[in-house]
């Protein structure tokens, strides 16, 4: 694994710091800096102030002349050699005008004036900045780049009749692999066990474990809490659903904010500007000043270089984007670049798809009705016994609505059903038990001749009718269910300032009304094609003013998302299509976590045009002072570090914030 070497390049800004390799990437973050990487601070700092002693108590008598030239030279070279050499390298790249350049020509030029305890203090103060400026940057990326541990390498597998150690990425789909006690789950796949206990933390930000069947999905990166547990795979090692995250977090970096592309962009014409600025500062007083004296105006444009640096645009702007994906992360929300948080800032619309976004997505019995003939409570037919006549019939079919019926009660023994055969469009004709058994909608009963008792017609939600022997025998109400956090999600919604809520749903249109008006949303319209949710989104952009974000999880919903403004998708529920084309991915699959995305992106914004703030406005007040002779280097020293360092430490505060 190749080690990652640390320079003043890699500690510059944030915003040049590339995604490497993965396993680059990997070393460099869990290698912390060791005491290797502070030793020429700190015999930097230790000569400085044994200088400055020398000086202010005057007790050395050999402390002058070429002997001070070189005490403070020795303690110049350990922090100001790595600056020159990296602006000498900028130089030969044709990039002229670095903050490498700026502190390299204001510290030499202040040893050049006799002024040895501020150049050195200078350009050590420089170099402990872009310290604690690197440290910054890790502890940011450190939530987003952790995720790179949860990926087990190796994996047992079951072949030869024997469970195996082999690399994850060998395992192909439909193989069967064991996971121990503690260890984590390395691909995708089904629980074949009785069921597990796993910890999603890595995938969904959520610490609570969760227990899952047989049959449900595991994802690669949970963390097996209880027991031996077996999986089948379904995704080979690349196609994980961490691999998707990591993948899309590593490219999230690369996709700047408008801001940060604006500083940047501001950073390469206001430096050489600066540069010019401090030639005439120290070279036209000549023209102008009577008593001119040259070493009183060079000190003040090396003040003036010094303060101008920009170092604490170009570090803490990037820096406060890193913060905000990376408390975005742990919160179960991954934006694919730092330009979607400020996009969320800018929402006022937000449009939902119903099914898999407000609803589980999993259809349950909501209720079983019977009837006699006279359309009263059927006391001669239990429940049970009127469910084995529909179990054994919708037992032959394959519909959706079929396979929630089933799960009614597995161990529940239901009668056989023979000469079963499907009506298009309307539902299932047999025998059970020797009787004409009707299962399916009000159209395939009333084809028949039988008739409907009323109530059925006030029913919104799926249902399936049941008659036996020519007689309505009962129904059974099929509903997707809310999500236990859909209510607060639109209150939480509304309470970030979102001024319009619409659900916009393929499922029909008396159900999507029905969900809309227990949400309590402002508009829903069901019945769409993807073309058609398209159509409507499209129409809502038509006003320059509306920023729509939209919602998503299936297919069906990747067009949408696509021409959104910001684009929403469920990352434990939603399709691949879905996932791949969308810009925010809320792996929790929780709507609540939209508003949080909202919080986030605001707060995001929030502290960097803070640290904008404050960078300029000290910069200016000091480059007034500094031209006018009225500051000192040690002034200069705090408007470019300090200021850079007080930006920092505003950004981190995004990594502390509580966002329930």
């Amino acid at each position: 694994m190749k080690k990652i070497k640390v320079n003043l390049r890699d500690l510059r800004t944030a915003e040049q710091a590339r995604w490497q390799s993965k396993d680059d990437s990997h070393d460099h973050v869990t290698s912390k800096m060791d005491i290797n990487t502070y030793l020429p601070s700190i015999f930097s700092f230790v000569m400085l102030m044994a200088g400055i002693a020398f000086d202010y108590f005057e007790v050395s008598l050999f402390f002058t002349g070429w002997v001070r030239i070189v005490w403070y030279a020795l303690a110049y070279i350990p922090v100001g050699l790595p600056v020159i050499k990296e602006g000498w390298t900028s130089i030969v790249r044709g990039d002229f005008f670095t903050e490498f350049l700026l502190m390299s020509i204001a510290t030499m030029g202040a040893f050049a004036i006799g002024e040895f305890p501020e150049g050195v203090a200078v350009m050590l103060f420089y170099a402990v900045g872009e310290l604690f400026q690197n440290a910054a940057v890790t502890n940011a990326k450190g939530n987003i780049r952790a995720l790179l541990d949860v990926r087990p390498n190796t994996a047992m597998v079951y072949r030869d009749d024997n469970y195996i150690s082999v690399s994850s990425e060998t395992v192909t789909i439909g193989e069967k692999i064991q996971v121990r006690v503690g260890e984590k789950i390395p691909l995708d796949g089904i629980l074949l066990s009785e069921k597990a206990s796993i910890n999603t933390a890595a995938i969904t930000g959520e610490s609570k474990p969760d227990t899952i069947r047989q049959g449900d999905n595991v994802f690669a990166g949970s963390i097996n809490l209880e027991g031996v547990i077996e999986i089948e795979t379904t995704k080979e090692f690349r196609d994980s659903s961490i691999a998707r995250i990591l993948d899309m977090v590593q490219n999230a970096t690369a996709r700047k904010s408008k801001t940060e592309l604006f500083i940047r962009k501001f950073a390469r014409i206001y430096t050489p500007i600066v540069v010019f600025l401090a030639i005439a500062l120290a070279l036209l007083p000549y023209f102008i000043v009577d008593e001119y004296i040259f070493r009183d105006w060079l000190y003040r444009a090396l003040v003036f270089l010094v303060i101008s640096c920009p170092c604490a645009l170009v570090i803490s702007i990037p820096l406060g984007y890193f913060g905000g994906l990376g408390a975005a992360s742990r919160n179960g929300i991954l934006f694919k670049g730092a330009s979607f948080l400020d996009t969320m800032t800018k929402v006022n619309t937000v449009v939902m798809d119903k099914t898999g976004t407000v609803t589980k997505g999993v259809f349950k019995i909501k209720e079983i009705k019977t009837f006699d003939s006279s359309n009263k409570p059927w006391t001669g037919l239990t429940e049970v016994e009127f469910m084995k006549y529909l179990l054994a019939m919708e037992a032959r079919s394959t519909h959706p609505i079929a396979r929630a019926i089933m799960e009614y009660d597995k161990q529940e023994k239901y009668f056989e059903a023979t000469k079963v055969t499907e009506i298009a469009g309307k539902g299932l004709k047999g025998i059970v038990n020797g009787k004409t058994v009707l299962v399916g909608n009000k159209a395939l009963l009333i084809s028949n001749n039988i008739e409907v008792p009323s109530e059925t017609d006030n029913i919104v939600e799926s249902i399936v009718m049941v008659a036996i022997e020519g007689k309505f025998a009962g129904y059974v109400i099929i509903a997707d269910e809310l999500k236990e956090d859909a209510h607060e999600a639109i209150k939480q919604i509304r309470e970030s300032g979102i001024s319009k809520i619409i659900m916009l749903s393929g499922d029909k249109n008396s159900i999507t009304q029905y969900v809309a008006k227990e949400l309590g949303v402002d508009w829903a319209k069901g019945g769409l094609l993807p073309e058609n949710k398209l159509n409507e989104v499209e129409a809502l952009k038509q006003n320059s003013d509306t920023k729509v974000a939209f919602i998503g999880d299936g297919i069906n919903d990747a067009p949408v998302l696509a021409v959104s403004d910001v684009g929403i998708a469920m990352g434990g529920l939603g399709s691949d299509v879905a996932i791949e084309t969308a810009d925010v991915i809320i792996q929790t699959d929780q709507p609540s976590r939209i508003a949080r995305a909202i919080k986030i992106g605001r707060s995001t914004r929030r502290i960097v045009w803070q640290n904008i703030g404050l960078a300029f406005g000290v910069k200016i007040v000091v480059l007034i002072l500094g031209a006018g002779g009225l500051a000192t280097m040690w002034e200069a020293v705090f408007a470019d570090v300090g200021v850079a360092l007080l930006a920092i430490f505003n950004a981190v505060r995004l990594q502390k914030m509580k966002w329930e």
